[in-house]
């Protein structure tokens, strides 16, 4: 099934979800706050369907995400600078920011599925996916400083997270792009593939990820970001927490039985 809104395209597949910024002629840019509330309302349905096991996160057209509208930027009248540095400083709250912690706060597997250039923003939004792989056509750049501007988004955390602090500081400080299998290289994708295998592709690693129980996917996934931002012994102390949880689904006993009967198994999502 599929609903269309102004800016992302939701599209259900067993227990799959694709959203696609739905943009192609603006190369998916995010221009409008309802743009960031139409992402933030696509992340929670997702997020509150106990059917949904996995997120593909893509772009219609050539292009992944040019990041924020430069028009908008220039007339004051987007998802960045207004009219007093109070009134910028909310609107980044409630807009691209309110996307990051919706995409950080989502309990479901994300895979992004770069079909083109994800650039400043769009390169955030990719990097903040759980995996990331790419067309081989694709570039990446976090071009903020070329516009003598900084990761307003929450780039500074992400990007180092991913690539490494000196090669996040080298892309930030310089806004120098990145084609496809320097991504690769460095760490920022898991696999570049032809552009028009790349849906294929990131089905291909979706199935395999709801092929496994829904309820600990969505615990392990949790588990996964906490282990980004606290102790070992924080994170020991939730993984003992929810293993326990995890120790009583009805998945986890059908696990147990088909590994020793010798057969697949046929979980259920409880």
């Amino acid at each position: 099934m599929s609903n269309t809104a102004s800016f992302v395209r939701y599209e259900q597949s067993g227990r799959i979800v694709t959203l696609t910024m739905d943009r192609a002629a603006s190369h998916n840019a995010i221009g409008a706050l309802q743009d960031c509330v139409d992402l933030v309302s696509a992340i929670t349905r997702a997020q509150n369907d106990a059917g949904v096991s996995c997120l593909i996160l893509t772009g219609d057209g050539k292009s992944f995400s040019a990041g924020g509208n430069l028009k908008g930027m220039k007339d004051r009248n987007g998802i960045g600078p207004l009219d007093a540095p109070d009134a910028t400083r909310a609107n980044y709250k409630r807009g691209v920011q309110s996307v990051i912690r919706a995409m950080w706060d989502c309990e479901l597997p994300m895979i992004a599925a770069i079909n083109g250039h994800a650039i400043g923003l769009g390169l955030d939004l990719a990097c903040i996916c759980d995996v990331r792989i790419a067309a081989d056509t694709a570039r990446f750049a976090s071009t903020f400083i070329k516009l003598g501007i900084i990761p307003g988004d929450g780039g500074a955390w992400i990007l180092p997270r991913v690539v490494g602090l000196s090669k996040a500081s080298e892309m930030i400080l310089t806004g120098q792009s990145l084609d496809a299998a320097e991504a690769l290289r460095f760490g920022l994708i898991s696999k570049a593939v032809p552009a028009d295998q790349l849906l294929a592709e990131a089905n291909v690693l979706a199935e395999a990820i709801v092929a496994n129980p829904a309820k600990a996917l969505r615990l392990a996934k949790r588990l996964l970001r906490e282990g980004q931002q606290n102790r070992l012994s924080d994170v020991l102390e939730l993984s003992a927490a929810f293993q326990a949880l995890a120790h009583e689904t009805e998945d986890h006993a059908e696990a147990l039985d088909a590994f020793i009967e010798k057969r697949e198994p046929k979980f259920t999502g409880r």
